[in-house]
């Protein structure tokens, strides 16, 4: 099952994708729902981020080729950082490029969507915590990043965290999934999941450990090799097998 989160006069709204058309739903995706006899074109409506989280979490340096390429060893244990709620924009909003930065990057990465209140679960009980998986681009401010000796200001500008453009419930990533970067139209990173250093559960479990994860909450689940910088009009478009392709445009600040 596809879903996504669209705008409607009366607020956003949770849908499901259906033959080229969004099939509303009666509540939301966390908790029981029925699905509505309301349905629209997909070209006739605007989607939005598929899911506000209350925190995003980010694994650093889970993929060994980008931890090289950024001079440093894969760690031993997740490396995470946290994004803020309002990083987050949508599937064709845009990447606005700060003026206190002169170098942002890319980074394409498979999220997970947290789907119940998840607190001290074991590796092997963590996937039950999954309530489907998405498309992200942890957007980073590296000069900063490299200033400040920590991660939340390169990370945590609005509209660092573009997501979408749905959530995919099926999606079987055991055997790993592409996961690709483009800007105008140029591949700029290709990797899969097969490659993470810490899996999918076990970056549940030790995130779970330290913090309350609720439903909507997500988890980036790092970058392959190949990020690079970003400039005033450039197109960046990630793309996950079997998900889709979130696309967003980059701006120079006003």
């Amino acid at each position: 099952m596809q879903i996504v989160r669209v705008a409607r006069p009366s607020g956003p709204a949770y849908g499901v994708l259906r033959g080229g058309h969004v099939v509303l739903l009666d509540g939301h995706p966390f908790a029981p729902f029925e699905v509505t006899d309301q349905i629209a074109a997909l070209d006739q409506v605007r989607l939005l981020a598929p899911v506000l989280p209350t925190k995003v979490l980010g694994i650093g340096k889970n993929y060994a080729d980008h931890a090289a390429e950024m001079g440093g060893d894969v760690p031993d244990a997740p490396l995470v950082f946290l994004k803020p709620a309002t990083s987050v924009i949508g599937d064709g909003d845009a990447i606005v490029l700060p003026s206190l930065s002169r170098e942002v990057h890319h980074e394409a990465e498979l999220a997970v969507v947290i789907g119940r209140v998840t607190r001290r679960v074991a590796v092997e009980d963590a996937m039950q915590a999954v309530l489907g998986y998405t498309v992200a681009n942890d957007v980073t401010a590296r000069d900063l990043q490299r200033a400040d000796g920590q991660w939340s200001r390169a990370k945590g500008f609005d509209t660092f965290c573009p997501l979408g453009p749905v959530i995919e419930t099926e999606l079987d990533v055991a055997a790993g999934v592409a996961v690709r970067a483009r800007v105008n139209g140029a591949t700029r990173q290709d990797g899969t999941t097969a490659d993470l250093v810490f899996g999918i559960p076990q970056l549940i479990a030790y995130c779970a450990a330290f913090t309350t994860l609720l439903p909507g909450d997500v988890i980036l689940t790092g970058t392959p090799a190949g990020v690079g910088p970003l400039t005033d009009g450039d197109t960046v478009e990630v793309e996950v097998e079997g998900i889709g392709t979130l696309t967003n445009i980059c701006r120079a600040e006003d």
